[in-house]
């Protein structure tokens, strides 16, 4: 039976990334330093451990103990990262850069030393420059040299450069998905460390029909936003590829702040007035190249709308659920 650790398994793309696995037909060991908030795991094991610490690491990543029996893992999923949306990516450098370079110091050495046989690593497009809309679509090749515009953009890059050094001189496969911005049911939807597709809908899901609801900025920041279902068929396509290096994988519609919360509303069926209000808001715009997981036989199969559709409701029922306690 084949054999993957997921780490960051408590997470939204990670809860997500097991019931691909176990459909697959995996036996699965899930990792988290807390139980995913939404839905029980479908992992066949799951171990609450800080992967801040070395130790933990290596027992995440030992089969000595498990149900299965002892061997090495397959495949590791390197997703564990102190992250969120703009708000706490701005608040809490310290906290990001600390927590996130410890876990992929210690996991990315502790995997080639274990004899893990691939490693995938979650980076994330937070690593390009700041751009204009309309601008080229950049490469991977072209992050370097890099300008982030933020913290979690340059730790994720020293990550990426980390994980690379270890397949070059430790013979570990690996591989590296820029992720875009992901949404869908079963994540974080308040609480600060929402993304902007989770938090407009909460925000809609609250609001009367012909209400006002607050944005960062003025609106016309422009973004790519994917399906999880999309995001999570691209992780595993690029896993059990030859492609070598990182590999952006994003829907391509690009649309605005503004955009983002006309599609909401739709979906909602609301009339919904915005009232822009001073926020972080990040880039004004990341355009980038799909074409290195083109051409694994990759395509986003969900729009905005489509993914909306599906993520809003879900939103919508965590709203009313919240105000019933």
């Amino acid at each position: 039976m084949k054999t993957a650790l997921v780490c960051g398994a408590g997470g939204f793309i990670g809860g997500h990334l097991i019931k691909k696995l176990k459909r697959e037909g995996y036996w699965v060991r899930g990792v988290d330093i807390k139980a995913h908030e939404f839905t029980p795991t479908q992992a066949d094991e799951f171990l609450l451990l800080d992967l801040r610490e070395e130790g933990n690491c290596r027992a995440a990543l030992s089969l000595k103990k498990s149900s299965i029996g002892e061997g090495t893992f397959e495949e590791v999923y390197q997703l564990a990262a102190d992250m969120g949306g703009m708000g706490f990516i701005h608040s809490a450098e310290c906290e990001i850069m600390h927590n996130s370079a410890l876990i992929n110091i210690h996991m990315t050495h502790d995997a080639s030393q274990m004899g893990a046989r691939r490693y995938f690593f979650s980076s994330s497009v937070c690593v390009y420059r700041d751009m204009q809309p309309g601008e080229p679509e950049m490469t991977e090749a072209e992050a370097i040299p890099a300008h982030p515009d933020n913290e979690y953009g340059w730790e994720k890059l020293y990550a990426e450069r980390m994980a690379m050094a270890y397949e070059r001189n430790r013979g570990m496969v690996v591989r590296i998905a820029r992720f875009q911005n992901c949404y869908g049911p079963e994540g974080t939807w308040r609480g600060g460390r929402e993304k902007a597709p989770a938090a407009i809908c909460r925000k809609i899901a609250e609001a009367e029909d012909g209400g006002t609801i607050e944005v960062w900025g003025d609106g016309t920041a422009i973004r790519s936003y994917t399906f999880v279902n999309d995001m999570v068929d691209g992780i595993y396509r690029l896993m059990h590829s030859d492609l070598v290096g990182a590999a952006n994988i994003g829907c391509p519609q690009y649309v605005s702040v503004n955009e983002l919360v006309d599609t909401v509303a739709e979906i909602a069926g609301k009339k919904i007035h915005i009232k822009h209000v001073k926020g972080p808001v990040g880039v004004q715009s990341r355009n980038f190249s799909n074409e290195r997981i083109y051409s694994l036989g990759w395509r986003a199969q969900y729009t905005l709308k489509d993914g909306i559709a599906l993520t809003y409701p879900w939103i919508e029922e965590q709203v009313k659920a919240a105000k019933k306690q």
